[in-house]
């Protein structure tokens, strides 16, 4: 059975128009569908108008105990409910879900190397029986960066991970997933300042060509680390691009061969 994973980040979550159309286009695949949002940028205005100063390092948030709560409201709460209301709108029938609900997501708490994150947490398991089961009964779950460590913790996560992890856990339960990254850009692109520079497939062979080259840096290393994780674990393919690009079939498109 083939399966889409979508995932969508703050600057669509943030932006009311980009938000309406991306969830238009998640409700019109006809196929199984599984939607992974993030929404950073909510949080850290959310943490700013509290009076607390939002820390990042390497695009990654510093989460203390404080913040870890008022995450929790903004992605659990005000963003998923938001994300699941206008599905519903859209004839979708949704169910928002941490990773404490139902046991969907376990996880780890980061230990501390380097920098000490916080209350970070590093997926361990996502519970694909759960999200095949509801799949099953016609609902479509809407996933966010909250998960749990079994023990009554919860824990911030970083949506692309969860999003990541999903579709390997899905593909290892018997779906044919195809993973789509929505993000701001056309596709990977060999030139930013060029639309139409979208790099239409990659290998891993020709990914490790456009980094050896200085083609790929910088954030899209991890991005594109995690893809090939996938692709490598089992995921038909993962496709990154905007949402024009999706809508038309494009983007690059990230496979085995």
């Amino acid at each position: 059975m083939n399966l889409s994973v979508i995932k969508i980040g703050g600057n669509i979550i943030n932006n009311p128009a980009a938000l309406h159309e991306a969830l238009d286009y998640f409700a019109s695949l006809v196929e199984p569908a599984i939607l992974v949002h993030g929404g950073g940028r909510k949080a850290s205005q959310v943490i700013t108008e509290m009076g607390r100063e939002p820390i990042m390092i390497d695009g990654r948030r510093i989460t203390d105990e404080a913040t870890l709560e008022i995450v929790t409201m903004v992605y659990a709460g005000l963003l998923n409910k938001n994300v699941v209301a206008q599905l519903q709108h859209r004839g979708t029938n949704a169910i928002g879900l941490s990773g404490a609900d139902a046991n969907a997501i376990l996880a780890e708490k980061r230990p501390v190397k380097d920098i000490d994150y916080g209350f970070a947490g590093d997926v361990k398991a996502v519970n694909a029986p759960l999200l095949d089961g509801l799949l099953r009964l016609g609902l479509r779950p809407v996933m966010c960066p909250i998960t749990h460590n079994h023990k009554g913790q919860l824990l911030n996560t970083n949506a692309d991970t969860i999003a990541n992890e999903t579709a390997t856990a899905m593909a290892a339960h018997g779906y044919e997933v195809s993973l789509q990254y929505c993000f701001e850009f056309p596709g990977v692109m060999r030139d930013i300042k060029d639309s139409d520079s979208a790099i239409p497939s990659l290998t891993p062979g020709s990914y490790a060509d456009f980094k050896a080259d200085g083609t790929i840096v910088g954030g899209m290393i991890p991005k594109l680390d995690n893809a090939f994780a996938a692709v490598g674990a089992g995921v038909k393919e993962v496709v990154i691009g905007d949402l024009a690009a999706l809508r038309a079939g494009k983007g690059t498109r990230c496979t085995r061969a």
